[in-house]
């Protein structure tokens, strides 16, 4: 029996020593420890340069901008219960732009928390993006560890996880997501993903129904963050089954909190959006697809379509290969209309079907290189355009989850070709060339995400075919023009947004708010004719249109006044600024400038009218109430010319002198 009992005791320490030895014998590919600092490090070091920047591109709509947002822990009712855009847009259907509306409020309820604790800082905001995509390399390399490592670890297979997981943290095309706070929907969105798929295989804790609400909860908050993490209810799958011995009956229990997780999700997101899966935009900056004929858009033919899709699928390869020529802007034309004799489009997809008949031949085999293929086919199908439209032909930030796959891919033929062959310093020397020019990259990269007077300027000189960047430049040069001291250089400004701003018109002729901007840049320079232009060019594309309406006012109000001060040319004066009385008959200084006009040209009684209308709505303005007294007096009215002459010199004893 003593035999039996110390048999029974050696074979249950058994494994326990045997890993211990293991793990020593490994020497430093053993101290995973050690591989969590220094993946925490890398992401903390590339990415130290964006502390000082400030808030740039989306951050507006999600934080600075966002009236939830900025109303701290108060707002985060209003952010559970609202489409994300709406606390931007302030009002109800522009929200809903892009197809299906968006219900993203668990970062925007960081950011509230943040608001509240800090106030307005980027700072905070750019230090805690570092922080979460530092702990997300983290959990990235304990999923891959767990997934491909589940007994004894080897050195090259600890060697896999580790590089897998510093290329995906040092890859340059993540710069959009890390350097733009608003990016953290896609660091949520992914470490929530990868933790739940963690806790799956592991199985954390013994009790199984708090095993089973942490994934359940991890999950949905990465829901919470960003749609697209509904893919892993594919990926989790595919993993077990590829990577574990488990029956299909099994892996479906295993599902059973993400799938509760999700349909929890499904049922928020109805509630606050409708069921609504999104119709078509019929605008060209929400919708790519489009095309300008006349004064509207036509769709994309089918083999258009299907033709700039399959670009931009292999476009997306080229950037996670050779991260060259970056830029956060690939709206129209950037991507060019692309057709099926194009030899670019079928490259891609000659790409494309030699990896799918790859996975395919191989999945028997169970191989990891199968499970990188299907893993970024799964994550990128939700963002490829293929299954619904996204508002944009591509994004750098759409590659973030699939990133993962090619990252894992990448490694393999590092290990399986180059160290296995070739031995550690060949592989070791490739490894630190390749993680060099990626870092340095990445480092540079951010130095664009400054600001959005950086981003605009930089990325247009690489989008030069996009309207929009075209736009966003013209637009940053104009505000930045404002707080320019030298008249000279103002003036360089302006006229190098006007060229921005006629390219992006030239690109989409029906682009409103390039023809908005371009007004207001005529506007600077006193060219009012050529700002009148432009507004009515905004308000045939959209009559009634706010900011468009008003600016039209102010133009030909200032046009009048400057025919009449520098002219000197009644006639035209009165012209311009009837015309900016029929526009806003509200505007006081277009009121007053048409009294003085009408008086100027000795037409008193025509004068006294907006005289009479400025003391009605200002009844106490000292210069409205003189000029009122002297306009009854130059009309013989001598009595309210006295009326109203007392009542100014109460208001102000001096208003005569």
């Amino acid at each position: 029996m003593a035999s039996k009992k110390n048999k029974k005791n050696r074979t249950k320490s058994t494994p326990v020593v045997i890993t211990h030895l293991v793990q020593d014998d490994l020497g430093f590919w053993g101290k995973t420890k050690w591989h969590y600092i220094i993946i925490f490090l890398t992401a903390f070091l590339l990415y130290a340069n964006t502390i000082s920047h400030e808030y740039t591109q989306d951050d507006a709509i999600v934080i600075y901008d966002n009236m939830y947002t900025t109303d701290g822990i108060q707002g985060i009712p209003g952010l559970l219960t609202k489409d994300t855009f709406f606390g931007f847009f302030k009002e109800e259907g522009k929200a809903n732009l892009v197809s299906g509306g968006r219900y993203r409020p668990f970062t925007p309820v960081m950011f509230a928390i943040g608001w509240e604790i800090f106030g307005r800082s980027p700072m905070m905001g750019h230090l805690m993006n570092i922080l979460w995509y530092g702990i997300l390399g983290i959990i990235l390399y304990k999923m891959l560890h767990v997934m491909l490592i589940p007994k004894r670890p080897t050195q090259s297979n600890v060697m896999l996880v580790l590089l897998a997981t510093l290329i995906f943290v040092a890859h340059p095309i993540h710069t959009e997501v890390v350097a733009n706070i608003k990016g953290r929907d896609e660091i949520m969105a992914l470490l929530g993903s990868l933790l739940a798929m963690f806790w799956v295989f592991k199985n954390p804790v013994k009790n199984k129904l708090l095993s089973s609400l942490l994934i359940g909860l991890v999950f949905f908050l990465a829901l919470m963050s960003k749609e697209n993490t509904i893919t892993f209810l594919a990926v989790i799958p595919l993993a077990l089954f590829l990577f574990r011995d488990i029956a299909l009956s099994g892996i479906a229990k295993k599902m059973i909190p993400v799938v509760t997780a999700t349909i929890a999700f499904m049922i928020c997101r109805t509630a606050v959006l409708g069921f609504d899966l999104g119709g078509k935009p019929m605008e060209l900056m929400n919708n790519p697809y489009l095309k300008v004929q006349g004064n509207g858009y036509v769709d994309f033919t089918a083999g258009e379509k299907l033709s700039t899709i399959f670009y931009t699928l292999g476009k997306y390869v080229e950037l996670l290969i050779a991260p060259i020529q970056l830029t956060h802007d690939y709206y129209p034309y950037h991507i060019p209309i692309m057709d099926l004799g194009d030899w670019q489009v079928w490259l891609s997809v000659i790409v494309y079907l030699t990896l799918a008949f790859f996975a395919i031949f191989r999945y028997r085999k169970k191989s990891i290189p199968t499970f990188c293929i299907v893993y970024f086919f799964i994550t990128l199908s939700i963002v490829s355009n293929l299954v619904f439209p996204i508002g944009t032909n591509m994004s750098e930030r759409f590659m973030f989850m699939p990133s993962v796959g090619f990252s894992l891919l990448l490694s393999i033929l590092l290990v399986k070709y180059v160290f296995k062959k070739y031995g550690m310093v060949p592989f070791a020397t490739l490894c630190i060339v390749i993680l060099s020019l990626y870092s340095v990259k990445t480092v540079t990269r951010n130095t664009v995400w400054k600001n959005d007077f950086t981003l605009f300027q930089t990325d247009v000189e690489t989008s030069i075919n996009s309207a929009k960047i075209q736009n966003a430049a013209g637009g940053s040069l104009i505000t930045k023009s404002e707080s320019e001291p030298n008249q000279q250089v103002k003036i360089q400004m302006v006229d190098k947004a006007i060229t921005h701003l006629n390219k992006a018109i030239a690109i989409h002729p029906n682009y409103r708010n390039a023809y908005l901007l371009l007004g207001n840049a005529y506007f600077y320079k006193g060219n009012y004719q050529r700002a009148v232009e432009s507004y009515n060019e905004v308000l045939r594309l959209n009559p009634g249109n706010r900011d468009g309406t008003n600016n039209l006012a102010v133009a030909l109000r200032e046009q009048g006044k400057y025919y009449g001060e520098k002219e000197n040319d009644l006639n035209k004066a009165l012209l311009y600024l009837k015309q900016s009385y029929d526009v806003n008959p509200n505007d006081n200084e277009t009121i007053r400038l048409l009294g003085v006009t009408y008086g100027m040209g000795r037409q008193h009684a025509k004068a006294l009218p907006y005289f009479k209308k400025l003391v009605e709505v200002s009844p106490n303005e000292v210069s409205f109430v003189k000029n009122l007294s002297l306009a009854y007096r130059n009309t013989g009215d001598n009595e309210n010319a006295d009326f109203y002459q007392r009542k100014a010199l109460q208001l102000d004893p001096n208003a005569f002198n």
